[in-house]
Order: structure tokens, then C-alpha cells, then sequence
């Protein structure tokens, strides 16, 4: 007998990517995907705009279905939507944004004096512990933290140069979006179809996969702003009553922090403690906002996120980390507010990936029980069993 010859290099990757790519469904799915993602990768400042809209329709879709149900026509149900959540916004806005703006202005002021004792606390560490750290390691940490000092004054004072471009931008966003949210919920029908028509025709697996997705990024964003307000509103009722400055700022980061998954949660952790520090030092309020504090991010992270995001969040903590890390790295804020959607894309592609032996749309037969001649069913063997016991 002769050998067979040896594949080639050509024979072996067109093997592998027959192995890959199993049904024309996988390459219609992978086409989809590398399309979307260079599109974002390389206009994501100009469609941040629409990435805002996006954001606020799927948070709003949800109550324009709870009012079709009611057999209201989809446009009215959007006017009443769109109506009722711009007043909530525009109400907000004049109420709160005065008195955040008060805080920060406060805070601006005292900050020379709080950096000043802190300074004045490091340079008593080695008096109070002179076994464990030295006068040398307090001037290197104390001339670091002013060079970090003079380079934040230097950032501000560029950020103001360019304040005026952002106040147009800020302008043209505060118009823009909210006419996008609006025809993304009016025409929303339309939208999709005409996206549709430029798909290829074998999407099967890609609409499987789009189905899965867009349901948990709608149910992820209503529960996601549904959390940050739950947490701000319990921040700031708790820091009011317990008569902490700067009550209305801090509880705005708090609520923030909950955008980034346990990493959120340990940054803020910092500002709200020094603060308390600054105004009590560590008297019996500054453990009382240190306990609530902490009883705040239990109930949040052992209720309120089983209940909103029970059917929606499935993956471990070191995925949602990684994810937090790869995606914000990309796309900044938008990449770490997405992380856990995109993270859920990642494990449904992969889930409903045809692999080999398997492939969408087939089903496999189910096996028939054998039968006698002509139909009839073999007869049952008789087994003789040993009589009961009394």
C-alpha cells in the first residue's frame, strides 16, 4: 500500500476554517459582528450622541409597552413616554443641579485647607510609628502628592481654555438627543427593518443571537437606572440626616459608582470618608456615615442587584472585571457602561456558535423503537419473578 501524501498548509487552514465557519449562518454572523465593531471603533466620538439616545429609548421602551398593552396606539403611548420623562428630567435639573453646583463651589474653597491637614497628619506618622514608616517616606509621599496637585491645576486650567467648545457641544447633545430618543421610539419598526435589508438573507443564527442580546440590554439598563437612583436617593437621605457635608455631591458619586461594578463601589469609598474625616476626625459620626456607608453597598450588592438583575447578569466576578477592563480600554465611559451587555454578546455568540456535528436549524431525529413484522411490536418477554414473602 501507498502512503497517503502529507495536506498541505493550504489543505490544513481550509480544513480549519470549514471547522470554524460550519454554515453560511456563522459567516453572516461574523460579518455582522466585524462590521459593527469597526464601525464603533472609528466613529465612536461622532455617534456618542446617538449612543446617549440609544441608552434612554431602550430605558424608555419598557413603559411604552406597558402602555400598549392598554391598547394605546404605539405613537400616543411614546408622546405620553417621551412627555412624562422630559418633565422628570427638566424638574431635576432645576431643582438639583443649583445646589450640586452650591457643593462643588464649597468644596472647591475648602479644599486648599484640607489638603493642607492632610499634609500636616502625614508629618506626624513617624512621630506616632517610627517603626514602620521614616521621615524620608513622608517628604517623597508628601512632594508626589503636590506634583499631582500642580498637574490637576494645569489640567483644570487647560479644561477651561476649551470650556467654550464643550458648552456648544453640550448645546447641540441637549437638542440632538432628545429628538433621537423620540424617532428611535416612534419609528422604531422602521429602523429595524430598514438596518434589515442590508443584512444577508441567511441571519438565522445572527437573529438568534440579536434576540438573546437585545432583551438583556434592555432589561440591563432599566435595572441599571433604576439602581443608581435607588442608591443615590438612600446616600443622600443618609447623609443629610447624619448631617455630612457635601451630602447632595457625595451621594451623586455613590449612585455613579454603581455604573462600574466593584470597582466603582472602592474609588468612591475614598472621598466619602475623607470628607467625614475632615469634618468629625474620628469621632462617633464619622464610624456612624462609615457603617451606613458600608450597610448601603451590602444592601446593594446582596438585594438590589439579585432582584434587578437576576435574569440578566450570569456571568462570574473575574468575567465582569475583565470586561470592565478590555471594553472600557476601547470605548471609555461607553465601554465600561456596556461592559456586562457586551460581555453577555461574547457568551451568546459563543453559545449558539455551530460547532461541528452541530448546526442551527437541524434537529436531530429522535430514535424510533423497533417493531415486529407488519407494524406489530415484539412481544414482551415473560420473566418469571420469585413470589412476595409474607
Amino acid at each position: 500500500m501507498t502512503a497517503e501524501p502529507s495536506p498541505t498548509l493550504s489543505q490544513i487552514l481550509l480544513r480549519w476554517i470549514r471547522r470554524l465557519f460550519p454554515t453560511p449562518q456563522a459567516i453572516a454572523l461574523t460579518v455582522v459582528l466585524v462590521v459593527g465593531f469597526l464601525a464603533v471603533v472609528t466613529l465612536a466620538d461622532m455617534l456618542m450622541p446617538v449612543f446617549a439616545a440609544l441608552v434612554l429609548a431602550y430605558l424608555l421602551e419598557g413603559p411604552v409597552k406597558a402602555l400598549e398593552k392598554y391598547h394605546l396606539p404605539r405613537l400616543v403611548a411614546v408622546i405620553i413616554v417621551f412627555v412624562a420623562f422630559m418633565t422628570a428630567l427638566l424638574f431635576t435639573v432645576i431643582a438639583l443641579l443649583p445646589l450640586l453646583y452650591q457643593q462643588l463651589a464649597q468644596l472647591a474653597q475648602q479644599l486648599p485647607a484640607m489638603v493642607t491637614q492632610g499634609l500636616a497628619l502625614l508629618n506626624r506618622l513617624p512621630e506616632l510609628y517610627p517603626e514602620y514608616i521614616s521621615q524620608d517616606q513622608i517628604n517623597e509621599l508628601i512632594a508626589a502628592v503636590r506634583q499631582q496637585l500642580i498637574t490637576l491645576g494645569q489640567t483644570l486650567v487647560t479644561y477651561s481654555y476649551a470650556s467654550v467648545v464643550n458648552v456648544i457641544a453640550i448645546i447641540v447633545y441637549v437638542i440632538l438627543v432628545p429628538l433621537l430618543v423620540f424617532f428611535f421610539l416612534k419609528d422604531k419598526g422602521r429602523i429595524l427593518a430598514w438596518f434589515q435589508q442590508y443584512l444577508p438573507k441567511d441571519i438565522h443564527l445572527t437573529a438568534q443571537v440579536w434576540r438573546n442580546v437585545d432583551a438583556q440590554i434592555g432589561n440591563y439598563i432599566r435595572g441599571k437606572v433604576i439602581e443608581i437612583l435607588i442608591v443615590f436617593g438612600a446616600s443622600f437621605l443618609t447623609f443629610s440626616l447624619l448631617g455630612l457635608h457635601y451630602a447632595l455631591l457625595l451621594a451623586v458619586l455613590v449612585g455613579l459608582s454603581v455604573i462600574i461594578p466593584y470597582i466603582g463601589a472602592t474609588v468612591v469609598t475614598f472621598p466619602v470618608l475623607i470628607v467625614a474625616y475632615f469634618q468629625w476626625g474620628l469621632d462617633d459620626p464619622f464610624w456612624y456615615v462609615t457603617i451606613a456607608y458600608f450597610v448601603i453597598q451590602i444592601l446593594d450588592g446582596m438585594v438590589l442587584v439579585p432582584i434587578l438583575f437576576s435574569e440578566v447578569v450570569n456571568l462570574h466576578p473575574v468575567a465582569i472585571i475583565v470586561a470592565i477592563l478590555f471594553f472600557g480600554g476601547l470605548w471609555g465611559f461607553w465601554g465600561v457602561f456596556f461592559a456586562i451587555p457586551l460581555a453577555t454578546l461574547v457568551e451568546a455568540v459563543l453559545s449558539a456558535w455551530p460547532r461541528e456535528g452541530r448546526y442551527v436549524g437541524h434537529k436531530t431525529a429522535k430514535p424510533r423503537r423497533r417493531r415486529g413484522k407488519r407494524g406489530h411490536r415484539p412481544e414482551k418477554r415473560k420473566v418469571n419473578r420469585p413470589a412476595a414473602t409474607p
